[in-house]
């Protein structure tokens, strides 16, 4: 994958870290999950389709509340993952490797899509539309990102400098709290229904923090360049 905004264009690639993303990556806690839940998306009686699904950390975190769930994911070893949980656990999700820009159901066959850790790599021109095509007439799109504050949290700023040390095109460093209106994306084709950020507490091991820190997109899906081989 590459985006000329994110990583200098360098090219990443989820697949090479789906391993410790299935392992490290599923932390979001119950209060995350119980939000969603509150604004009345993710339930029974929806059909919802998770973009850039990942392992399906999602829709396994939110299979409980009896929403039937699609999860789509550029990465095939991503989706591996995600089936390979999903099934360990009993869970009739399903799952099929595309993007946000070529994932394909027809018109209003969605009451739900999500999107979360995700948004900032979709070619909007072309996601948001399709989006918008695959909503039924009350259907509500959701974005949802949880990240950590380097400048209010000293382990993750001195993370930070040491991906930046051996990567300094990382464009994932710096995160601060969000501008909660309207954005411009959204003006033509949604209305914003609600904009909701919070402080929330995520315990770590020293074993459960390095995996994550291997789980980054600046470490595990970073495609070292060499002039030999062209990547």
């Amino acid at each position: 994958m590459k985006n000329k905004d994110i990583d200098g264009g360098n090219t990443f690639d989820w697949s090479r870290a789906s391993k410790e993303y299935a392992q490290f990556r599923d932390i979001y806690p119950d209060e995350f999950y119980q939000r969603i839940i509150s604004l009345g998306l993710c339930i029974k009686g929806q059909r919802v389709l998770d973009l850039g699904t990942g392992t399906g950390v999602l829709p396994r975190n939110l299979y409980r509340f009896g929403a039937k769930f699609v999860g789509a994911d550029i990465s095939e070893n991503q989706i591996a993952e995600a089936k390979r949980l999903s099934l360990a656990a009993g869970m009739d999700i399903e799952y099929v490797v595309a993007s946000a820009e070529t994932v394909d159901f027809p018109p209003s066959s969605f009451d739900v899509i999500t999107a979360c850790q995700c948004f900032i790599y979709f070619d909007k021109a072309i996601a948001l539309p399709k989006i918008h095509t695959m909503l039924n007439e009350k259907g509500r799109f959701c974005v949802l990102w949880v990240a950590w504050l380097p400048d209010e949290d000293e382990i993750a700023k001195t993370s930070e400098q040491l991906v930046l040390k051996y990567n300094p095109t990382w464009t994932g460093a710096g995160y601060t709290r969000p501008d909660m209106t309207m954005p411009e994306w959204s003006k033509k084709l949604f209305l914003l229904e609600n904009a909701i950020a919070y402080n929330i507490s995520i315990p770590f091991t020293r074993e459960s923090w390095h995996g994550r820190m291997l789980a980054c997109r600046g470490i595990g899906a970073y495609i070292i360049r060499s002039e030999n081989s062209g990547f």
